[in-house]
């Protein structure tokens, strides 16, 4: 029986690590119906609590049209010297809604920080966001920002 035991303990031990490194079962989830023509605004996923974010909507991005918004430190020429955050997103034609995560640690006393945009469409450039000056690093929402033809 002892020569049994000792044959048994390293496949009950192998057994034991299989069923521990197998992905844990998965609950089944609801299943939402909705009339026709109907949408559902997905909720945005809660922010962490070191993070702050900037939020508004972006108008006149057209129909497929790549944004590409970015939170900069900026000298006194206006010339980037650090990136805290950047977002791409792509147009609908509709007004386009952002939220833009950043650490506000980040954030150095005394230097300038703006959010910048530019959209481009079929590798051309088409669209810029003038720079907007973030002047404190808690999460604000900028409202509508209105994008400018690119020079």
């Amino acid at each position: 029986m002892n020569i049994a035991m000792r044959l048994l303990a390293p496949l009950t031990l192998a057994g034991l690590l299989a069923a521990c490194a197998s992905a844990p079962a998965v609950p089944p989830q609801p299943t939402i119906t909705q009339a026709p023509g109907a949408s559902i605004a997905a909720a945005p996923a809660p922010l962490p609590a070191y993070l702050r974010e900037l939020s508004g909507s972006l108008l006149g991005v057209p129909s497929g049209g790549e944004v590409e918004l970015a939170l900069l430190l900026v000298d006194a020429r206006g010339l980037p010297q650090g990136l805290l955050g950047n977002l791409r997103l792509t147009g609908s034609g509709a007004a386009l809604p952002f939220r833009l995560p950043f650490n506000p640690e980040a954030f150095i006393p005394g230097v300038k920080v703006e959010l910048r945009g530019r959209v481009n469409q079929a590798g051309r450039l088409i669209l810029r966001l003038p720079a907007q000056a973030i002047l404190h690093n808690d999460s604000q929402y900028l409202g509508e920002l209105r994008l400018v033809p690119a020079p």
